[in-house]
């Protein structure tokens, strides 16, 4: 790791904590808009019905009640979302801004409740009467392609919104000549976000001006802002997004929901605010689920493990309504899958299907089933060839001089590290070591397992893997610093945050790039009026993408800078430098204080453009776009340590150890914060989260009492271990994280138990390892 920086790798406090943790912190609760009315929605109680009849009659009469809508008055004013990428075996389909004829999953919106309160709304929805004629559901993704299925989406015929292929060389004739090919399966649960803070919004239009300021929680404040201008007929320059504190989001705060756009229609019709917050049953039912993945290999082997071919065949389940193209998600598991092993010949056959459930969205780590799939590949080869799964790793990893490595699906892995950090976690954790302690464990009635999980995350996703990936979007952001008369350096950046610590790392970009204490830049975000158009919160690119704008933006202003101060000194230019505010010049091999600052040079760019030096404008202030790498990636590697109690079917974690190299840090502190956040996260899903329906399509997991998730007695102390290397193209050599300690907790800790249960030949396939299903495993088993 470089350590030319001054600010960048250096750990400092988060500066936000301060009104975080102390109350002082703005949320869409804390805005307060006078006259404000609050929003009710009435949901479906079934899974998939007709709506025959709504009569609102008796909760139109209740004192305080300002309005009733439907699905036929959204129809008036607003547009469906029409979500038709042209992507090769992916079917378009349209999204009603509400119902009008047919529900599609238990807590389906079907009318909205506006009065005085919550508290009044709520009551009005209650006595809001809705006949139903029931539909069959379908609540499996196997069932839902079967030939007499019921059908979701009627533009979505069979159920299968997406369908796609891929071959690269020819594994079929490998695999008929290899010495073995092994089999392996995986299925992850169905899961959602649960952000602290759930869902919300308030909307305000101003008659007079013809304009709609729309508060909410999100992660791409423009994105957003051209779609919810677009849905409601507007010009962009009629929407102001603000995007306050958000209380987490985990990508459930990137679409416009139906509720959203419901409320910020009904404060224009209205001409009064309206506001929506949602409980937490609405935000388990009918907010965003996802994960839900069933993948199955066949990897064609030498006798040595080697591996020759890889098929994948993958399903999901993206539930009722596709707010973001249905293929997303599992194309980008089937394209970064082989992560950092190599492979000549692969295919793979993808297929989305809907149910009637809640509709999908990016979770943290959409490509979270990627890394378990590829490690347990080659735990299962190691079963099947009786090797150590250690060796069987070693042999098919790439190795430094085969860097820059084009994978079968055209992806270029760069400027990572897979063997360091592979050798660096079992060196800390001895993996010879923990092999003795085993075996004597076992002798004496106790059963540890060990789990390992390399992981190579995709990081930035620029313009040009989109455009590869026949995805819409782009992956570019921008960004303005503008330096005050005073020296005070204000900064902005396009990306949403929500609770990641962007103003204290993308501060210290700032001021890397400019020469000045980060203590003197304030960034400004979430406000689409003030920042810049940029693509937002989403992926692990914000460091790559926001971090690298700001940092080559400051670049530029600090030329300036040292042109004026040059000028003014009247010394050649590559004589100065900024360091904390303070200009430098050299003189012979030392560097002295030159006698001017920053405020100096920013008062005469302001206060006296006349003195600036030919060609320079008056003021300081700087716009910069980036487009990163088509994809950056970082790299760890995980080791997990369990001891299986056998009688109860119980996982205890002894020990977790993360390797990981993720590039130049914007600020260690925010990168500790974020490899603890993702991996708990991903224990979490892999041992205990759940969204449960019945065969009915009833949700059972409406509260927090029924959808489990991880409290800090079941999580262990982690053992991060840097091993931080710079990435040669991007900006200040930022490689991006976040979500590669997802990928890495569920490889790693399905492998311990499977290490754990080898005594018995069983191997566990599905998630969440609950001790029921430990149990029936084991069942009959001697």
């Amino acid at each position: 790791m470089s350590e030319d920086f001054r600010y960048l790798n250096k750990p400092v406090r988060r500066t936000e904590d301060y009104r975080l943790l102390t109350g002082y912190g703005r949320y869409i609760d804390d805005i307060e808009l006078s006259g404000a009315l609050h929003a009710c929605f009435v949901r479906s109680p079934h899974a998939h019905a007709r709506i025959m009849a709504i009569n609102s009659a008796d909760a139109r009469a209740m004192p305080g009640v300002a309005a009733i809508v439907t699905g036929r008055d959204l129809l008036q004013w607003t547009n469906p979302l029409h979500m038709a990428p042209p992507i090769e075996g992916l079917l378009p389909v349209e999204i009603e801004t509400m119902p009008t004829d047919t529900v599609r999953f238990q807590g389906d919106i079907v009318a909205c409740v506006v009065a005085v309160d919550r508290y009044l709304a709520e009551d009005a929805a209650e006595r809001v009467l809705v006949e139903y004629e029931a539909l069959p559901a379908v609540t499996d993704m196997w069932q839902s392609l079967e030939p007499d299925a019921p059908q979701v989406d009627p533009m979505v015929p069979g159920n299968r919104v997406s369908h796609q292929t891929f071959t690269h060389g020819n594994p079929d004739a490998v695999s008929a000549r290899a010495y073995r090919v092994v089999e392996a399966t995986f299925n992850q649960q169905r899961q959602t976000h649960v952000p602290i803070e759930t869902r919300g919004c308030a909307a305000q239009w101003d008659v007079g001006r013809q304009h709609l300021t729309f508060h909410i929680g999100t992660q791409i404040p423009h994105p957003l802002r051209t779609n919810l201008a677009g849905r409601l007929g507007l010009s962009e320059s009629q929407v102001t997004v603000v995007s306050p504190d958000v209380g987490g989001s985990f990508g459930q705060k990137i679409a416009l929901y139906r509720e959203e756009l419901v409320v910020a229609a009904l404060a224009r019709q209205l001409r009064r605010p309206v506001r929506w917050r949602e409980d937490r049953l609405e935000n388990l039912s009918a907010a965003a689920n996802s994960r839900e993945d069933f993948c199955r290999t066949r990897a064609a082997v030498d006798k040595y493990g080697t591996l020759l071919a890889l098929t994948l065949e993958m399903r999901e389940d993206f539930g009722a309504y596709c707010f973001f193209p249905a293929n997303y998600l599992a194309r980008v598991v089937a394209m970064v899958l082989s992560g950092p092993y190599r492979l000549d010949h692969y295919a793979f056959d993808v297929q989305i299907v809907l149910s009637n459930k809640c509709g999908n969205a990016p979770m943290r780590a959409p490509m979270s089933i990627t890394s378990w799939v590829m490690e347990g590949t080659l735990e299962a080869v190691a079963r099947e060839l009786r090797l150590d799964p250690v060796e069987v790793r070693r042999r098919n990893m790439l190795r430094a001089d085969e860097l820059p490595y084009t994978t079968p699906t055209g992806e270029v892995i760069a400027d990572v590290t897979p063997v360091e950090t592979f050798e660096g976690v079992l060196a800390a954790i001895d993996y010879a070591d923990f092999r003795a302690r085993q075996r004597e464990a076992l002798a004496h009635g106790r059963h540890l397992g060990l789990g390992l999980c390399n992981v190579v995350e995709p990081t930035t996703y620029g313009s040009r893997f989109y455009k590869a990936a026949g995805i819409p979007g782009s992956g570019h952001e921008a960004c303005w610093i503008r330096i005050e008369p005073t020296g005070i350096v204000n900064a902005s950046v396009g990306l949403g945050p929500t609770g990641q610590g962007y103003e204290t790392a993308m501060a210290n970009a700032v001021a890397e790039g400019l020469g000045v204490a980060p203590s003197r830049v304030r960034v400004l975000l979430g406000n689409t009026d003030i920042a810049p158009y940029g693509m937002g919160t989403r992926g692990a690119r914000s460091a790559t993408a926001g971090g690298g704008a700001l940092y080559l933006c400051a670049r530029d202003a600090r030329d300036k800078v040292l042109a004026i101060a040059a000028a003014r000194l009247c010394v050649p230019s590559d004589t100065v430098r900024l360091i904390d505010g303070c200009v430098e010049r050299r003189e012979g091999d030392g560097w002295f204080d030159a006698g001017v600052d920053l405020n100096d040079v920013a008062r005469q760019a302001y206060m006296d453009p006349t003195s600036l030096p030919p060609g320079l404008l008056p003021g300081l202030e700087f716009h910069r776009t980036y487009d990163p790498p088509a994809m950056t990636y970082s790299n760890s590697a995980h080791a997990c340590e369990i001891e299986l109690d056998v009688a109860t079917g119980a996982i205890q974690i002894l020990r977790y150890v993360i390797a990981e190299d993720c590039g130049t840090l914007l600020n260690p502190t925010v990168v500790e914060g974020q490899q603890h956040g993702a991996i708990v996260m991903g224990l979490s899903g892999a041992l205990f989260e759940e969204v449960i329906y019945d065969e009915a399509g009833q949700i059972t997991t409406g509260s927090l009492a029924d959808y489990m998730i991880a409290t800090a007695p079941e999580l262990p102390h982690l053992e991060l271990i840097p091993m931080h290397t710079p990435n040669r193209t991007t900006a200040a050599g930022i490689k991006g994280m976040a979500e590669g300690g997802v990928m890495g907790a569920l490889g790693a800790i399905t492998n311990a138990l499977n290490d754990a249960l080898s005594p018995w030949g069983v191997v566990a396939e599905r998630h969440p390892l609950t001790p029921m299903m430990v149990r029936d495993l084991l069942r009959d088993k001697p």
